[in-house]
């Protein structure tokens, strides 16, 4: 099976229908990642067909959860995931990709730019240092425990705004450690198709 039969599989698994061009995206940033991980390590994974599985279609678990929303920040967002695959699926959304690291924001810029993304911007630098911008959903990937993401992030989100933060195994220990403030609405096991791992989306607000 080529990667466009995985990646349509995979879709059709998940209840995604997405157009034809959507799809081609999706694969071209993929064949992106591949190109540039060489020289900018953005991804463990070294073939195309695992990175379908395990960066695109696991980013696009995130869609459920952003349904209503117009703006995000992906946090600490490395290769672009979830941030760059949601962006291809919801043309709509305004998407801010933050990293500190340089080399890995100098590849988002670029991947943006080869996808014509025009709703995503790229910003370099701390989380605790951007305060010029307020989000609906602020999100990521293996970032931080989830005291850490809350702590880091509160000030992005706007007045109605939450977390949404995507997890490996059901993070007991951090859902234990969460300050008083803040309300864990739900979390979901999430499946990922070809994916031989463990899923978790943790849904946060501030109390209010």
């Amino acid at each position: 099976m080529d990667n466009k039969q995985k990646l349509q599989q995979g879709l059709q698994q998940m209840g995604l229908s997405l157009s034809t061009a959507q799809q081609l995206l999706l694969l071209e940033y993929v064949a992106l990642l591949k190109k540039w991980n060489n020289t900018y390590n953005l991804t463990a994974l070294r073939d195309e067909a695992s990175m379908v599985s395990h960066h695109v279609l696991d980013s696009l678990t995130l869609l459920p959860y952003v349904a209503g929303a117009q703006t995000l920040m992906d946090v600490g967002s490395g290769g672009g995931m979830p941030g760059i695959p949601t962006a291809i699926c919801r043309p709509d959304l305004q998407i801010t990709l933050l990293d500190s690291n340089t080399k890995k924001t100098t590849f988002l810029q670029q991947a943006v730019i080869e996808l014509g993304l025009g709703n995503v911007t790229v910003a370099s630098g701390r989380v605790e240092a951007m305060h010029d911008k307020k989000v609906d959903v602020v999100t990521s990937r293996a970032f931080a425990e989830l005291a850490d993401f809350i702590s880091l992030t509160k000030h992005l989100l706007n007045e109605n705004g939450y977390w949404a933060a995507m997890k490996g195994v059901y993070p007991y220990e951090e859902i234990a450690q969460m300050p008083p403030n803040v309300a864990v609405v739900k979390v979901d096991k999430l499946a990922v198709p070809e994916l031989n791992a463990e899923r978790h989306m943790v849904i946060m607000q501030p109390k209010r």
